[in-house]
């Protein structure tokens, strides 16, 4: 078994464990249950895209380490970062960041400075539109260079907008 998947079990063992030694009333599992409603749909939509942005990025990684890289996989996992990036900015409304009390990354830095977002998520869109072109081009060192690219700007957008829980 993996490592991660080792961790992710063990994590949701754990979790399972305190919710059920938590117990409570039918009263309180109510009330927890309506808090957790009460989070706009759209935070678990922009948490569901970047989920999918980085696991796209995970296939372009694979098809690097594996030896005979498969350009085809690499273009299509491009490409699906580059549509998923382009909704970057209509995923984060007024009002739903950390701070706002949501279950989220989000920093308010992003409403504070929303050019600087938005040229963040732009900066995703044109390095993932890059990508996909070097991957038509078979060039395995190209690619290389531009996954290093790709995660600069990830990289450079949690660091300004994402709060950092590690």
């Amino acid at each position: 078994m993996k490592q991660s998947t080792i961790f992710r079990v063990s994590i949701a063992t754990g979790a399972l464990a305190i919710l059920a030694a938590c117990g409570g009333d039918v009263a309180e599992t109510d009330e927890g249950a309506a808090a957790a409603s009460d989070e706009p749909a759209i935070i678990g939509e922009r948490q569901s895209n970047f989920e999918g942005i980085g696991d796209a990025f995970k296939v372009i990684r694979g098809q690097l380490e594996g030896g005979a890289p498969d350009f085809a996989a690499i273009e299509g996992a491009a490409t699906d970062i580059n549509e998923r990036a382009q909704r970057i900015t209509e995923h984060f409304p007024a009002d739903t960041s950390v701070d706002d009390g949501y279950d989220t990354e989000a920093l308010a830095t992003i409403w504070e400075k929303p050019a600087e977002f938005e040229k963040a998520a732009q900066d995703l869109v044109d390095a993932s539109a890059e990508m996909i072109t070097i991957a038509a081009g078979g060039d395995v060192a190209a690619v290389g260079e531009q996954v290093k690219a790709m995660g600069g700007t990830c990289k450079a957008c949690h660091d300004e907008f994402r709060l950092d829980t590690d």
